[in-house]
């Protein structure tokens, strides 16, 4: 169970076993738990549009929205954020790589987090399915494991660095029944995560960071509220 909880206590915030220092080789055994990590929270998101379907859809998005972001500790949304900074940045990649480790927000972040947040809340408010919700987050996690295996770590320190090279096809597994279910939606978060990953891996001089990753989850998500919302529409 090791494996699970620490891909679990990095994810999210959801409370986990005293489980004291990271050694070795264990992020990489932790990655392939990162889909069902995916699972708990939306397993939780899930149950909390149920329980909220009677709310003004506005309120019910952004009580949503709030919870998605306390239930990771807004990790990914302050990757997306230093991400913004240093991808868009009119700089090479050395000076961007030091942006990405400055902790000063500049206009880039602000803007892009001011629309993502938008956006997102928006796609919460439009009633995805709760199946979409509780399938989403884990189908996310598992299409992360792909760039982050396809590009090498821009940064060798850190435990986003520690998670490559993971046991990928368990991964697969745990997130199959959610990429069944909605093939769509998969395939867009696939094409669009893989797609961003190629282009920051450009931006930062051939590798990725974990600031990457987070903003990878981010957009990721959103894709998938997207193509859920639009479907769903017709």
């Amino acid at each position: 169970m090791r494996p699970f909880w620490l891909a679990l206590g990095f994810l999210t915030t959801f409370p986990v076993p005293r489980l004291g220092p990271v050694l070795p080789g264990e992020m990489r055994s932790a990655s392939a738990f990162y889909p069902v990590a995916g699972y708990c929270l939306g397993g939780v998101l899930a149950l909390a549009a149920w329980l909220t379907q009677a709310l003004p859809e506005g309120l019910q998005g952004a009580l949503l929205l709030a919870l998605w972001l306390g239930l990771t500790g807004m990790l990914h949304l302050d990757g997306l954020l230093d991400s913004a900074d240093a991808l868009l940045a009119m700089k090479p990649p050395p000076e961007r790589l030091q942006i990405l480790s400055d902790l000063h927000l500049g206009s880039f972040a602000f803007g892009v987090g001011f629309v993502h947040l938008l956006l997102k809340w928006q796609l919460l408010a439009s009633a995805p399915s709760f199946w979409l919700l509780l399938g989403l987050p884990a189908m996310v996690r598992f299409a992360l494991l792909i760039p982050m295996n396809l590009y090498p770590a821009a940064r060798p320190e850190g435990l986003g660095a520690g998670s490559r090279e993971g046991r990928i096809g368990l991964a697969l597994l745990f997130a199959l029944p959610a990429m069944v279910l909605f093939p769509w939606q998969a395939l867009a978060v696939l094409l669009v995560m893989l797609l961003l990953a190629r282009w920051a891996a450009r931006r930062l001089g051939g590798g990725l960071s974990g600031d990457v990753y987070g903003a990878l989850v981010e957009i990721g998500e959103s894709v998938g509220l997207l193509v859920g919302v639009s479907l769903r529409a017709h």
